[in-house]
């Protein structure tokens, strides 16, 4: 070994040393602050199945893939990650004899060819990358999904990829120049940049040095990383596999029903629970689970929910991205202080002794007494605006590459707002009240719940007690049964149901509201109190035991509380939204269309039927069957479907910030140049409706429910 090599061996080694030791002082540090949260008991099991979705979702990237250009390309800057890690070993030899390499691999043709064409579709998707974000840099394109992104890191990572392939490359043509025993059809780009050199001592010393440069470019991509905990867009190569078989559904993504609350990773029981001592939600960040803590560590700030969140596309202050973000930043400049035994208890006071805290930072102490939920300009880590202006569509989950569970954090800060700190919108206070007194957000009188059948041609039949004389329970919800525009949709219904000869009957005045509204508002004892009646009157009736009788409703909410949330408080149902049913009616010929609906039809997606419980193709089965010439699709459709503006609660909160969501997505659906537009959900036909009126076409545009499009050609009326 000349004096060279020697000076490189110590070189790469001590620098190595560093970054591993660092690196591994990070990543302790970083799982002994996430397993400050709390505990959370639901994430271990169905191993089998989270081996499997971690598996599709790395190695297939199913979930990057969403965007079909920028998933590819960050799948061959992925698989290079892993599968390059034996050229690095070859440069570690390289530095002690620069003619050294893998015995029996690193001259396999199988190899050299492989990793030629892995380095350079790294190089090309890396690039790629790089223009994309060039191309939708906030200075270049309005609302980009990379505004607030810490681009320096991004441009750091990137440029280390960029560096790893060029040396790859270089250090390939060095070695074939000095006569490594490759073919040229194995190593095309070595072979070819092979000729710049000419073999001799000049290049052996090229090896050593080429080979110590590309170490110390890596280990120095490890060295930043240790030194920036919260650098998501490199930490997340490495936490991205936790996130995804930890998360909350291992078959799909988390939404749907929403978690209970818990203490000690056991559910809350409100009769023997003490909101002095127990967390009522979230008011701490400490509070969060330790999957939520890890969300926060794993956000790689590529804006994708970001893109496609509707507050955030209509100005208001709520960025899902900027939010983990945000409590990320926050757990970690607050984890001195909770490591050192400083904690707050569930009304907020100080439970740590002096000597505790006597060797926490200034800046531990400072982000400590800063409220997790309050203004900014008071110190506030999340802004109320920012809390509130979530409609809770789960476009952000839908969207995340790493499967974080944005809705569950916003919902579990929102229910210590509103239980502990009695802090929410006071316009939706009237809505609560209404739930408590009225069982029904309008505050309408609930002996009226069965108005809606006068006038029918037909007998509505009263589920009083467990019968077989009828397969479906018809789950009319609080809108159908007291908004007037919704007891259109109910009406028709129940015709359809009717003249299909469907067997079904209605609670009538014995239904409750699913408390729904009242659960995405944070008021988890609200929602318990209704959902506990409303189960206990299923039960009465069987439908838990049935395996013959579902429930079908109108209302995406009512169907996701009672299919997905219920079971929660004991109740375990078969639930189908109406389109699912009809759909079926008419693919076997129960209902049979007669006439078409012309002047264009388009579809609007009810995030909770959708993006909630994966409902997309029954309603577009019937609109299909009855639209002159096809459905046309708005562009953001499907899983990609914009919100109506009226989920989370915000059907009963003003909207005083920024543009309204619900006109956004009515110009969306005018610019089709539809004159019908379908919808699924009660409060999409309101928020629609509002907003076609709004634009002055209520005269040549209607906006129905999918039933009464159905009834209408069914019957050949207009």
């Amino acid at each position: 070994m000349d004096a060279l090599n020697v000076v490189a061996l110590a070189i790469v080694a001590v620098v190595t040393a560093a970054a591993v030791a660092m690196v591994v002082r990070t990543a302790r540090r970083m799982i002994t602050v996430i397993r400050l949260g709390a505990s959370d008991s639901t994430r271990t099991d169905r191993a089998g199945q989270r081996v499997k979705t971690l598996l599709k979702e790395t190695l297939g990237h199913t979930r990057m893939l969403q965007w079909s250009v920028v998933g590819a390309a960050h799948w061959f800057v992925f698989i290079a990650f892993g599968a390059l890690l034996p050229s690095l070993v070859e440069a570690y030899l390289q530095t002690i004899d620069p003619e050294w390499s893998i015995p029996w691999f690193s001259h396999w043709p199988v190899w050299t060819l492989g990793s030629e064409l892995i380095a350079i579709t790294m190089l090309l998707g890396i690039l790629t990358l790089i223009v994309i974000r060039q191309l939708n840099l906030p200075s270049r394109r309005a609302k980009s999904r990379f505004e607030g992104s810490r681009m320096g890191r991004a441009y750091y990572v990137e440029i280390t990829i960029v560096c790893i392939g060029v040396f790859e490359f270089l250090l390939r043509a060095l070695v074939i120049a000095e006569g490594a025993d490759i073919p040229a059809w194995a190593s095309p780009i070595g072979y070819g940049l092979s000729k710049v050199f000419t073999a001799g001592d000049g290049v052996l010393t090229a090896i050593t040095i080429a080979a110590v440069v590309k170490i110390l470019i890596s280990m120095a991509w490890f060295m930043v990383i240790a030194r920036n905990i919260t650098m998501g867009v490199a930490w997340h190569r490495f936490t991205a596999f936790f996130n995804i078989y930890f998360k909350r559904n291992p078959e799909g993504v988390a939404l749907g029903a929403l978690k209970p609350m818990t203490v000690n990773g056991e559910k809350l029981d409100f009769e023997t629970a003490d909101p002095e001592k127990d967390p009522f939600g979230v008011g701490q960040v400490e509070q969060f689970t330790w999957k939520g803590l890890l969300d926060f560590s794993t956000c790689t700030e590529c804006g994708r929910c970001q893109s496609q969140c509707p507050a955030w596309n209509t100005d208001k202050p709520l960025s899902p991205k900027l939010l983990m973000m945000n409590l990320r930043d926050h757990a970690y400049a607050k984890a001195p202080y909770l490591l050192a035994g400083g904690r707050k208890d569930a009304m907020g006071e100080e439970t740590a002794t002096e000597d505790q805290l006597a060797g926490v930072n200034v800046l531990a102490l400072a982000e400590a007494n800063r409220p997790l939920v309050g203004p900014l300009a008071d110190g506030g880590v999340i802004d109320p605006d920012v809390l509130w202006s979530c409609t809770t569509c789960g476009a952000c989950v839908e969207q995340c590459p790493v499967d974080i569970e944005h809705v569950d954090h916003i919902i579990d800060m929102r229910r210590h707002q509103v239980m502990i700190e009695s802090a929410f919108p006071a316009e939706a206070g009237t809505m609560l009240r209404n739930l408590e007194t009225k069982g029904n957000p309008w505050g309408a009188n609930p002996s009226t719940r069965e108005d809606w059948t006068k006038g029918l041609d037909f007998e509505v039949p009263r589920a009083e007690g467990p019968s077989d004389e009828w397969d479906y329970l018809f789950w009319v919800g609080c809108a159908g049964a007291f908004d007037d525009r919704a007891k259109k949709t109910t009406r028709a219904v129940a015709t359809l149901l009717h003249e299909a000869g469907v067997k079904f009957a209605i609670l009538g005045n014995g239904e409750g509201c699913t408390g729904d509204p009242a659960r995405r508002m944070g008021n988890e004892f609200l929602f318990s109190m209704l959902a506990e009646a409303n189960v206990e009157t299923l039960n009465e009736l069987g439908l838990h035991e049935s395996k013959k009788t579902k429930i079908v409703a109108t209302c995406p909410h009512c169907l996701n509380s009672l299919g997905n949330e219920y079971a929660q408080m004991g109740g375990d149902y078969t639930v189908v939204h109406h389109t699912q049913l009809l759909a079926q009616l008419v693919a076997d010929g129960q209902l049979t269309p007669v006439s078409k609906v012309d002047g264009g039809l388009t579809y609007h997606d009810p995030c909770y039927l959708g993006r909630h419980n994966r409902v997309f193709t029954p309603p577009r089965e019937v609109l299909g069957a009855v639209a002159e010439g096809g459905l046309t699709e708005m562009p953001r459709n499907s899983e990609r479907s914009f919100c109506c503006g009226a989920g989370g609660a915000r059907m009963w909160m003003e909207e005083t910030i920024g543009t309204r969501i619900n006109i956004n997505r009515t110009e969306e659906a005018l610019d089709t140049g539809a004159r019908t537009i379908a919808v699924g959900c009660p409060f999409c036909a309101t928020m629609l409706g509002d907003g076609v009126n709004a634009k002055n076409e209520g005269e040549r545009v209607e906006v129905v429910d999918v039933a009464q499009v159905l009834l209408r050609s069914v019957r050949g009326t207009d």
